[in-house]
């Protein structure tokens, strides 16, 4: 039913019962997330400028930043980009970051010595968001020395992100086998990965939610709702493979959002409609079959099912 023509009979019936229609009528909860192309995610491959053409042939509303092919434009280039961009009623998504925190030193280093640039490149053409994944095990570090690394590390990271304007999102891993892989378990849930950004204190920091994560950490629509939008930097959909149970998942087999039907993705998304959150939703499920598809009947098949996703809570 239209939402047009539900509020009018609601209205109707109020009026038979005496009520005010005001009253009676349910409250409708505007959506100010974005419906985002990630490429990567689904085994198509382009640049950033075809990533625009990619958006506007399969509906898509904000496309993710490639930093380097940012950086690498002159300033004319850039600005005939976010042209187009704005033209085509586009915005950003989170970009991933390039940084590798979970290395020894050295290569920690190494990469945050360049996290300035990317940082200011970013900057230059609007993109306010970055995320990354924290992994839920390690071989040698304990719980409490990892956290320390972690808060350490990730504390250098988001503040000069957030000198730039960026704020950063983290997402935990709620898959059994990779909190098992390594000998020491790490944080592979919601209110862990909060107590660590909390640790951290970079004003900015947040979550990086993923709908397969929070089915594989037994999560409820409740723990969503008591977030509030600035505590979510970006957002990825997907569904469970069929025939497995949640302790059996496996972190890079996955299904395009509501392909399988086994992750309550209409609890997900009201959640996220309730606490008026307003950055992306992009596709990552990390499927094989999606891979292998054409670069337009995968394109095709990710708009189709992110729509179908978000139809179940707006109108």
């Amino acid at each position: 039913m239209q939402r047009r023509k539900f509020i009018k009979q609601v209205g109707i019936a109020a009026s038979v019962l005496g009520l005010s229609p005001s009253i009676a009528a349910p409250k409708v909860t505007e959506r100010k997330f974005k419906v985002s192309l990630n490429p990567g995610a689904i085994g198509v491959s382009c640049t950033q400028l075809e990533l625009i053409e990619c958006a506007v042939r399969h509906q898509f509303e904000a496309i993710s930043p490639f930093p380097d092919q940012l950086a690498a434009m002159s300033s004319n280039q850039l600005n005939d980009f976010l042209a187009k961009m704005k033209a085509n009623r586009l915005t950003w998504d989170a970009a991933s970051l390039q940084v590798d925190f979970r290395k020894d030193h050295d290569t920690f280093h190494t990469g945050l010595a360049g996290l300035e640039k990317t940082a200011k490149a970013c900057q230059a053409a609007g993109v306010t968001r970055m995320s990354t994944w924290i992994m839920p095990s390690h071989n040698e570090l304990t719980y409490s020395q990892n956290f320390k690394q972690h808060r350490d590390r990730l504390k250098k990271i988001a503040d000069m992100l957030y000198d730039q304007g960026i704020r950063l999102g983290l997402e935990y891993v709620g898959t059994k086998r990779l909190k098992t892989i390594n000998r020491y378990p790490f944080a592979g849930t919601m209110k862990e990965m909060l107590e660590l950004i909390d640790a951290i204190g970079t004003p900015g920091l947040g979550l990086q939610l993923d709908a397969y994560h929070w089915y594989t950490s037994t999560e409820s629509v409740a723990d969503l709702e008591a977030l509030k939008n600035e505590q979510v930097i970006t957002c990825d959909l997907n569904d469970a493979r069929a025939g497995r149970s949640i302790e059996e998942q496996v972190d890079g087999e996955r299904e395009l959002p509501g392909d399988s039907g086994l992750i309550d993705l209409a609890g997900f998304m009201g959640a996220l409609l309730k606490i008026g959150y307003d950055g992306a939703v992009r596709a990552e499920p990390f499927n094989a079959k999606l891979n292998a598809m054409e670069k337009e009947e995968a394109l095709a098949a990710t708009s189709k099912a992110m729509w179908r996703t978000v139809k179940l809570v707006t109108a």
